[in-house]
């Protein structure tokens, strides 16, 4: 495009350059039959066999011309230049104003413009030819540059292309150069990275969910069997207690299954609307002193409101009291506060704690620690688990540490509602 417009900005500029170059030499002949007419004192052109001359009045009538195919445009049109023919071929003419015995003439002079135009078809030609060249080689050199720049690129796109869904170990090579194409590899790399422990972590998942879901029930399964084969063995009691034991078992992890996959669904939570933390903690508290098996310290409950799904919280603090009380060995200690735009939940366990080696891994889905691991009392191990992601769809976060009183202490932190 630009060298297209470049082209005819400089065929506009010679063309006139070489026709003021060619009325310059016209001028020039046309004062110098003026003043060969002056000098005569006689309205007729001097003796030339090289020079296209004409004598016009005052009213624009011809008076003398130097060559009978000189034909000139009627009326003349006014200004200092202007183009006739002569033999076919364009003429430029200019005047010049002289008096004659009395009598106000006009001598035009014309130089032929054929060799000027000749020069400027021969530079459009040559322009034309040039331009289609350059326009050509320029495209094949940027298809070359272009196709070997892109060529790690193409590479790296055949084989992300190729790779299966038991693939995703493999990496693509990164290229040297050090440039875009590198970080792409690398950003490729990266993600094909984090695809793969996503697809391993949901082969544990489903591994573990798996195994979680079998033990229930086979213990159901065994103890149908063996009542069916010996009823006098198995009491109906005795089988319907363990058949309701372990189906609120079977229950509670397909619960916590399926909030667990709507809460990975979701990216995060709405605006939602004003929840007390507080009343939560309270409801529990009232519940473990029902319960009656450990000792509840409400005493540091203050005010503590966020935003968000009330019943989603409410799962976040059962949860933590649940796996306090678990855990605990007298007593479990309850906290909320607000300050500084973020409230905060703390649930305390007087118990043996949570090693620092262990802190990374408890939030993890069934994740048991050793001292928990029986099927009584370490729970289905996705309590924590939920925890951790219902935070985080609430724009918080959840860390354990050391309590008070020797045991476990799980702090959640949430923006105030005033900040939400």
């Amino acid at each position: 495009m630009f060298l297209v417009l470049g082209s005819f900005v400089f065929v506009a500029l010679l063309s006139a350059s070489l026709r003021g170059s060619v009325e310059q030499g016209a001028a020039a002949d046309a004062e110098l039959v003026a003043a060969q007419v002056e000098a005569s004192g006689e309205a007729r052109i001097p003796a030339s066999d090289d020079h296209l001359l004409v004598l016009v009045s005052a009213d624009g009538s011809v008076l003398d011309v130097s060559d009978e195919d000189i034909v000139l445009p009627s009326p003349l049109p006014r200004g200092d230049s202007f183009t006739a023919t002569v033999d076919d071929e364009p003429v430029v003419f200019v005047g010049e104003d002289v008096e004659v015995a009395g009598q106000d003439v006009r001598v035009l002079a014309g130089r032929s413009l054929e060799d000027s135009e000749d020069a400027v078809s021969t530079v459009v030609t040559l322009l034309v030819v040039a331009v289609v060249v350059l326009v050509l080689l320029v495209g094949l050199t940027a298809w070359v540059v272009v196709g070997r720049a892109l060529a790690p690129v193409e590479r790296i796109r055949s084989e992300v292309a190729g790779l299966e869904a038991h693939e995703l170990d493999r990496r693509v090579q990164v290229p040297p150069s050090g440039d875009e194409v590198t970080r792409l590899a690398e950003t490729m790399n990266e993600m094909l990275g984090r695809l793969d422990r996503a697809q391993a972590a949901q082969r544990r998942f489903v591994s573990d969910a798996s195994h979680e879901l079998r033990s229930p029930l086979a213990a159901m399964r065994q103890y149908a069997e063996v009542a069916a084969a010996h009823p006098d063995r198995v009491a109906v009691t005795e089988l319907a207690g363990t058949v309701l034991a372990e189906g609120a078992r079977v229950q509670d992890l397909v619960e916590s299954l399926l909030l667990l996959a709507r809460l990975d669904e979701r990216s995060r939570q709405g605006s939602g609307r004003p929840v007390d933390l507080d009343d939560l903690l309270l409801a529990e508290a009232s519940r473990l002193r029902g319960a009656g098996t450990v000792a509840v310290d409400a005493s540091k409950i203050g005010a503590a409101r966020a935003r968000g799904d009330e019943a989603l919280l409410g799962r976040v603090v059962r949860n933590l009291v649940d796996n306090a009380v678990r855990h605990a060995r007298s007593t479990v200690t309850l906290a909320s506060w607000e300050q500084g735009g973020v409230v905060r939940v703390v649930v305390e366990d007087d118990g043996a704690g949570v090693p620092v080696a262990e802190r990374g891994r408890v939030f993890e889905r069934f994740v048991r620690l050793d001292e928990a691991r029986a099927r009584d009392d370490g729970g289905s191990g996705l309590g924590l688990a939920i925890v951790a992601d219902a935070v985080r769809l609430h724009g918080g976060a959840v860390e354990v540490g050391d309590g008070t009183g020797g045991g476990a202490r799980f702090t959640v932190t949430l923006p105030a509602v005033g900040d939400a």
